[in-house]
C-alpha cells in the first residue's frame, strides 16, 4: 500500500471516530490541530486504526507518534507496504 493510500484510509478512520465526514488530516497533523482530539478520542482512534488495518500497535509505538505521518509510516511497515 502506498503512503498516499494509507493516508486516504486513515482519513476515513478519522471521519468515523470524530463523527465528521469533512475532516481531513495530513502527515503533519497533530492532536493540537483537531479540537475534538482528546485522550478518549485518541484511544478510540488507535483502536479503530488497528481494526481497520488488522494490525496491533504496542504502547511504546503509540507513545512515539508525533503526528499522523508517524502513524501512517508504522501502518505501512506493519502491513508490509
Amino acid at each position: 500500500m502506498t503512503p498516499e493510500a494509507i493516508l486516504l484510509e486513515v482519513n476515513k478512520v478519522f471521519a468515523e471516530v470524530f463523527g465528521n465526514p469533512s475532516i481531513t488530516v495530513g502527515p503533519t497533523t497533530t492532536a493540537k490541530d483537531v479540537p475534538e482530539w482528546d485522550s478518549l478520542n485518541h484511544t478510540a482512534l488507535i483502536a479503530a486504526v488497528e481494526k481497520h488495518f488488522q494490525i496491533k500497535f504496542s504502547l511504546r509505538e503509540v507513545m512515539r507518534f508525533q503526528n499522523v505521518g508517524d502513524m501512517c509510516a508504522l501502518v505501512r511497515a506493519k502491513t508490509g507496504g
